[in-house]
């Protein structure tokens, strides 16, 4: 097992932290923020959702190989090899001289991306004991809402005075800080496990996530045939996973670690976050430009409250987890959520967007409160050797579930659509129509009218539907185990109270 030595010091550690998940969230808002021009210069339209694809498909499919490469090899030389193929990617990304080729290098940020965010958060486990953790976690969950804000602002800017290429090439400096912060600062003690990897159950692993991945982002466009393809690949890649994973010494995957209680219960709840943000994200601007005609501005900021929230969350659970115990912050965690979505379900065509930016913020609070809960349990629900895989399965869980949230809800708001308007869909031209009428604000049209009335119908199908997914969230936070989640105030959860599966 190992330990870190005194020598750490732990606030310049968690500033590189700081600087390196700011590096990965930014650049998801500063990118499309960015994307019409990039499609304007290197063309290949048709490619234009690919950019943002492969990033997620190679970040999802690596989260979990990078975390247990984490347990074997330790946090540093992996932390600082995913910094590496981060910067290469942002750096190709910039000379991209087409469409493909800007894809297949936001594929390599996708996987440095894959390193840093499980290993980062697994850092900070290992540096700072439960009672100290869940401050610094709240710092961190800040960085995703600050770049929220800043990644379109510095976009905008950087587009205006220099070339799109900077985007990209922005990160170099603070990438090269945030690894020599870790270089210099961080302190491990050499590893006595002895392990070789699962390179067989790594390798299927990632093509079956991929193929999963692949499968769902055609079939949320449409394309049934190569979608069908896809998805056959990634049951065949399962199926021999499995097989390798059950006679391997050492597996990727650890079927009982995966599958006990808590950390499948955990897991699945985050799925289903990650499913009710994708939701919120897509069709929220929609409703509050579309059905409630306000401009662009109003809807950014009924978004926004997300990310107001979940910093806020994150903080108020790192401040009373130690009193009130993990189980109640993360069920107060996942009651706010379905509260949230309520409110989205109420909205009506002469509602005032201030319900739905409650409703964001009220979620987004929600969010926090789970998401804090949730990974300190986690990382307090294994031993050290394991924790590096049990904070990925985490994080792959919720993007897992943003993937499989893009497609389920784009189906059921296609199945709204068709059924508000007598079987037959609204053409994209006919929606982009309308989004430009609602920006300048012309007299409505009878057909204008009826295609709203028909995306009201849909969007409050949609919201009824992610409603019930939200509910779930409740169910599965309801039936946690209560022995060692801190049932008690200021309880800690201890390695006796856990599953005997999990040691």
């Amino acid at each position: 097992m190992r330990s870190t030595p005194r020598t750490t010091s732990r606030p310049l550690v968690i500033a590189s932290i700081m600087a390196s998940m700011a590096m990965v969230a930014i650049e998801a808002t500063i990118v499309a923020t960015v994307m019409p021009q990039i499609a304007t210069s290197l063309g290949g339209l048709h490619l234009y959702s690919w950019v943002f694809a492969s990033f997620l498909l190679a970040q999802t499919a690596m989260t979990v190989v990078f975390g247990k490469l984490s347990d074997l090899y330790g946090r540093k030389p992996v932390m600082l090899v995913g910094i590496a193929i981060f910067l290469v990617g942002s750096v190709l990304a910039g000379f991209a001289w087409s469409m493909p080729a800007m894809i297949a290098f936001r594929l390599i940020q996708g996987v440095g991306a894959g390193a840093i965010q499980p290993v980062a958060l697994t850092i900070v486990g290992d540096l700072y004991p439960v009672r100290e953790r869940g401050k610094v976690q709240g710092y961190l969950a800040s960085v995703w809402a600050v770049s929220a804000v800043l990644g379109p602002m510095l976009g905008a800017l950087i587009v205006q005075k220099l070339s799109w290429a900077w985007i990209f090439w922005v990160n170099l400096p603070i990438g090269l800080l945030a690894a020599a912060g870790f270089w210099f600062f961080l302190r491990e003690a050499p590893s006595v496990r002895r392990s070789s990897i699962d390179l067989i159950g790594a390798l299927l692993f990632t093509v079956g996530i991929a193929a999963l991945m692949i499968a769902l982002t055609e079939f949320g466009i449409g394309n049934t045939g190569p979608a069908t393809a896809w998805a056959l690949g990634f049951v065949v890649a399962a199926v021999l996973f499995v097989v390798q994973e059950r006679r391997a010494h050492d597996p990727m995957i650890s079927f009982r670690l995966w599958g006990a209680r808590v950390i499948a219960t955990v897991n699945g709840a985050s799925m289903l976050v990650g499913m009710s943000l994708i939701g919120i994200t897509t069709f929220l601007p929609m409703y509050v430009l579309v059905v409630l005609e306000r401009s662009s501005v109003v809807a950014g900021l009924a978004l926004t409250m997300v990310m107001l929230g979940w910093p806020l969350g994150a903080t108020l659970a790192s401040r009373t987890f130690q009193r009130f115990g993990l189980w109640r912050v993360v069920f107060a965690g996942a009651a706010l959520i379905p509260l949230g979505a309520l409110a989205f379900a109420l909205l009506r065509p002469g509602s005032s967007p201030v319900l739905a930016g409650v409703g964001s913020f009220v979620i987004g609070l929600g969010f926090g409160l789970l998401s804090l809960g949730s990974l300190i349990l986690i990382q307090e629900s294994v031993e050290l050797s394991q924790r590096g895989i049990a904070t990925a399965s985490n994080i792959f869980s919720r993007n897992l579930g943003s993937a499989l949230g893009a497609t389920f809800f784009g189906a059921i708001f296609n199945v709204g659509l068709s059924r508000a308007n007598g079987g037959a869909l609204i053409s994209e031209s006919q929606l982009r129509q309308l989004l430009e009428g609602t920006h300048d604000g012309p007299a409505a049209s009878v057909s204008d009218v009826a295609i709203r009335a028909a995306l009201a119908g849909s969007l409050q199908f949609t919201f009824l539907v992610m409603l019930a997914v939200t509910l779930g969230i409740v169910v599965l936070a309801f039936v946690l185990p209560r022995q060692g989640l801190g049932s008690r105030a200021g309880e800690a959860p201890t390695q006796e109270a856990l599953p005997q599966n999990l040691h």
